[in-house]
């Protein structure tokens, strides 16, 4: 399994999940159609299916133009969002495959929409196992609760994604890592793990390279809304549970302003 990114408008990602073995691939949030078919032609790529993480126009937007340029491409959607363009509605546990041995698992993850689903795709038993979050998961940050709750936000990020194994890779819908890094350490302070990956994603940055993936285990060493099970997390931000944390932290990051 190769992912190859593909940066879009100002601060998307689009990514092209390629099973080198069939030269079949699956394309993520393809808001910038023709981009997204020029870096699948470089890669001698037959695009299958397109996999929307949810309806917002910068994700969804490009659906209608794929399938025009791309005649029977498949468009995959949660069943309760509402994709533009969507062929193929998705359930919480549906499962799809492409090429020769590559398995995507639809993950309803809501609050950012309410029908927002992360795919979970492997591929040979021994890669690492890749998920892509949309908006709902960001490296050291989540989503704005749009459409859900703090308790949605934490089922979807520290029940579903967070019990996904800890090698797994996190590609997420936005470059926001610098200033997800920075808020986190308004939260902890003295996470030295916070700090050396604010350092690092400084770095890529300013030489243009993307900061994803991260692994579902850096994000439960230095997000601060997947370490709110944590007692000294809560306590940090005043709370005494887990969900109240969420929604706490939620509220001054949505007041920071960096």
């Amino acid at each position: 399994m190769r992912i190859v990114p593909v940066p879009c408008l100002e601060d998307n990602y689009s990514y092209i999940i390629i099973d080198d073995a069939s030269k079949e691939g699956a394309v993520v949030d393809p808001v910038e159609p023709e981009k997204v078919l020029r870096v699948s032609k470089d890669n001698g790529v037959e695009l299958k299916l397109v996999l929307t993480t949810h309806h917002h126009w910068d994700h969804a937007g490009g659906n209608e133009k794929i399938k025009a340029l791309v005649p029977g491409i498949k468009v995959y959607g949660g069943s309760v969002d509402n994709v533009k363009g969507c062929t193929n509605k998705l359930e919480n546990g549906d499962k799809l495959s492409f090429g020769s041995g590559m398995n995507v698992l639809a993950l309803h993850t809501p609050c950012h929409t309410r029908g927002h689903i992360s795919y979970y795709v492997t591929g040979k038993d021994e890669e690492d196992p890749a998920v892509f979050t949309g908006d709902t998961l960001f490296i050291a940050g989540c989503g704005r609760f749009f459409e859900g709750t703090a308790e949605q936000m934490y089922q979807s990020l520290c029940v579903t994604l967070g019990s996904l194994p800890k090698p797994t890779r996190v590609y997420c819908g936005h470059e926001y890592t610098v200033k997800n890094l920075q808020f986190a350490l308004t939260v902890e302070p003295d996470n030295v793990k916070i700090a050396q990956k604010l350092s690092w994603a400084q770095h890529k940055r300013q030489e243009g390279l993307p900061t994803v993936p991260s692994t579902i285990e850096e994000e439960l060493e230095t997000n601060p809304f997947m370490r709110v099970d944590l007692p000294e997390v809560q306590e940090k931000v005043g709370c005494k549970s887990p969900v109240e944390a969420i929604k706490v932290i939620r509220q001054q990051k949505d007041n920071w302003r960096g």
